[in-house]
């Protein structure tokens, strides 16, 4: 192995390895994710953008890409780190190779170093950023002070970057139920096939829609999606939210949607010290007792009781924590008990990653019927 690239961290660790897909220089917050599978997923995830990947499965890029399991229409990751890239891919539907997608879509990695250490340093300090360059003669300290000079995640408003657009729409699948207005602030296309397959007429919205252009399609309900950033610095957004819930439109949000309805509610939200990444997270339904194994892809957390009934901050009324993480009691979902309202933090869709909470998008098509399409 030819060491021609550094992964230097914002604690000053420094790891030299291989160059792996785009030769360049990146730098973004670096995260892990334990999925040992659905790594194309995870490239291809809007919700990634601005994050270096650290993948702690040793081996990548075994079953190759293809378009049917693509999320999105590109790769998003700021940059991408592996142990032991594949030689080749070996998967009867693979159409193409991972390092080939990695070179088209300009995505910097690093290969042939200890991910096991990188991931054991994130989670005793935390998320940082970090950047990958070529070994061009820098020092540590030239190459550590490039990365401090970037802007952290906290703070970050994201949704622009990878929202469509233009609005676009995608029929119903079987007899309509009305529609759906959908934010896209950075929706998988796996949420996008759930939600049509369940009768819904799918218009998807770019991030910088308005309360009257929710209004124009007469929706039947409004769904916020998954996207990177701060929800802090998404209070446009918020305020939208807050005009969909005074007029009890039925509304249904996951992961950075989730987090936007806290908001919405009048809780806080804040940032994790290393984040939830991976489709392995069991989560507790509260109201049935149930354990999901959960996908999840997410910095941040509502701040609100895990215990009990409260009121709304913000006045929308009765409030319940409706799931709860069970490796670290996290927020992970909310309940709104005097409005059509609710969200989970983690990924129903599951793509890649376990399917034990699909039932939650036909909840939501439940509380839409429920509610005679109260627009």
């Amino acid at each position: 192995m030819t060491r021609n690239t550094t992964l230097v961290l914002e604690d000053g660790h420094r790891f030299d390895g291989a160059s792996y897909g785009a030769v360049g220089e990146r730098i973004g917050e670096i995260v892990f994710q334990t999925g040992m599978s659905g790594y194309q997923e995870t490239l291809t995830d809007p919700s990634y953008a601005g994050q270096i990947v650290v993948q702690t499965a040793p081996h990548i890029g075994n079953t190759g890409m293809n378009t049917e399991d693509e999320e999105s229409g590109r790769i998003w990751v700021e940059g991408y780190v592996v142990r032991d890239p594949a030689r080749r891919s070996s998967n009867f539907r693979s159409q193409r190779n991972l390092d080939d997608d990695l070179v088209s879509n300009a995505v910097v990695g690093i290969s042939g170093v200890d991910t096991r250490a990188i991931t054991r340093i994130i989670r005793e300090s935390g998320a940082m950023r970090a950047g990958i360059f070529p070994l061009d003669g820098r020092t540590t300290e030239q190459y550590l002070a490039a990365v401090v000079a970037a802007p952290e995640m906290s703070g970050r408003n994201l949704s622009a970057e990878v929202s469509a657009k233009q609005a676009y729409v995608i029929p119903a699948v079987g007899p309509s139920i009305g529609a759906l207005a959908v934010l896209d602030l950075g929706v998988k296309n796996a949420t996008l096939n759930h939600l049509a397959i369940r009768g819904f007429e799918v218009h998807v919205l770019p991030q910088s829609a308005t309360l009257n252009e929710f209004l124009a399609i007469e929706p039947v309900g409004v769904f916020y999606s998954n996207g990177p950033g701060d929800p802090s610095a998404s209070d446009r957004h918020v305020k939208l939210l807050r005009g969909v819930l005074e007029r009890r439109i039925p509304f249904f949000g996951i992961c950075f949607g989730n987090q936007l309805l806290g908001r919405a509610l009048g809780f806080e939200t804040f940032k994790l010290k290393y984040g939830h990444r991976g489709i392995n997270q069991p989560v507790l339904d509260k109201r049935t007792g149930r354990i999901e194994i959960t996908a999840h892809n997410h910095g941040f957390a509502v701040d609100a009781p895990t215990t009990g009934v409260v009121d709304s901050p913000a006045g929308f009324g009765r409030v319940e924590v409706s799931h709860v993480g069970l490796n670290d009691d996290c927020v992970e979902g909310l309940r709104a008990l005097d409005r059509p309202a609710f969200s989970v933090q983690y990924h129903p869709e599951a793509a890649a990653g376990p399917h034990d909470s699909t039932y939650l998008f036909d909840e939501f098509r439940e509380l839409v019927l429920s509610n005679g399409g109260t627009k």
